[in-house]
């Protein structure tokens, strides 16, 4: 098998390993399972490419955004690796093409959505295909407590039943004690090696200000911060337009992003803001899982996320090159009552909106806190 460390060098252009990611990849090319926590822009996705690219076969990851899907794909077609995606906005041909390609051993790693694995006949064709490993990203999708559950999350628990000689890695970011027992539990990973970073980013400035008028302020933020790029995050869809509308009467550019918005207008938007050195998207929380722009220069919250744990999420897209960057916060009076209200009239079991209400608390203790930020966050 090839070296990890002459892998990494070569296809990806690193000199050296950082943190966990030799010691996780060694496990998962030895056949282990793992569980992962890395801070954002650690570098987690090397430890499910790296050993896709030493063991023989292919690595199917589970992915939850096809526009993440459609960044990985590309980035490593661009350095060489076989790659490709499986997902909903394909044709039937194209599907085929893809499937066909990784039962004949010419992919190096697919990136497949949570949902396919309901789809009639894809284990079966996944049993008929050489697998290297089952890759697991964004893992706190799978957990009831985490802050973006997805309940297709769920069906990946069969792989471990399925697939017993073909190790699995899950990745997150972000999972407190609670979510990252429920990750493991889930996916049948209580056996898993457990890698465990430091989540602390030094590169990042936190601040938490008193909101009294969210326009006046957050320009009053932006005036210094002309030619960057960051991100305004929203707690309402409708907020998110006026914002973007008063930005951008303001002379500053702006785009919008939200679940309301058709999926075409979406993209462009990403694909916009990716692209450009100073813009600035506002945003719900819809936006940013797995973007891809390493130079955004400040998240801004215009209003109270809905715990510490999305918190640490959202502000961890700042500053991914490790140069300096800001997370800049308002908050007010009304923020924790409305969320509160979102929790109480959602679908969700009533012990979940329990530990989403506790969470929500812990993060009006925080903001309302003189004691040092990072701390909080570092748990």
């Amino acid at each position: 098998m090839p070296d990890p460390l002459e892998v990494l060098r070569r296809v990806f252009g690193f000199e050296a390993f950082r943190g966990h990611q030799r010691a996780a990849i060694d496990a998962v090319v030895r056949g282990e399972d793992a569980l992962v926590l890395m801070p954002t822009g650690a570098g987690k996705s090397l430890c499910y490419q790296v050993p896709a690219l030493v063991r023989p076969g292919a690595a199917v990851v589970v992915s939850p955004l096809i526009a993440l899907m459609q960044d990985q794909v590309a980035a490593l077609v661009q350095n060489g690796v076989r790659a490709a995606a499986l997902n909903s906005a394909m044709d039937g041909r194209e599907r085929a093409r893809v499937e066909r390609a990784l039962r004949e051993g010419r992919l190096d790693l697919v990136y497949v959505s949570p949902e396919r694995f309901a789809a009639p006949g894809f284990l079966d064709m996944l049993d008929g295909a050489p697998l290297a490993l089952f890759a697991i990203d964004e893992a706190h999708c799978v957990s009831q407590w985490g802050h973006d559950f997805r309940p297709d999350y769920r069906r990946l628990a069969v792989l471990a039943e399925r697939f017993p000689g073909v190790p699995r890695i899950a990745l997150t970011a972000t999972a407190d004690a609670e979510t990252r027992a429920d990750i493991a539990r889930e996916l049948r990973l209580e056996e898993a090696q457990r890698f465990v970073s430091g989540f602390d980013r030094p590169n990042i400035r936190y601040t938490v200000k008193p909101r009294r008028e969210r326009i006046r302020q957050l320009l009053a933020f932006l005036a210094g911060r002309r030619g960057e790029a960051g991100i305004v995050y929203c707690m309402t869809r409708n907020r998110v337009e006026k914002v973007a509308e008063e930005l951008n009467r303001a002379g500053v550019p702006a785009l919008a992003y939200h679940a309301g918005m058709e999926a075409g207008e979406r993209a462009g938007a990403q694909a916009r803001f990716v692209a450009s050195d100073d813009g600035v998207m506002v945003a719900t929380v819809a936006f940013g899982m797995g973007i891809d722009k390493p130079d955004v220069r400040f998240v801004a919250h215009l209003d109270l996320p809905k715990s510490l744990e999305a918190y640490y999420q959202e502000t961890g897209r700042a500053g991914r090159d490790g140069l300096p960057a800001e997370a800049w916060m308002l908050h007010g009076p009304g923020d924790a009552a409305q969320l509160g209200r979102f929790i109480d009239e959602s679908e969700a079991p009533d012990e979940q909106k329990r530990v989403e209400r506790a969470k929500l608390e812990a993060l009006v203790g925080d903001a309302a806190a003189a004691t040092c930020r990072r701390r909080i966050l570092r748990g």
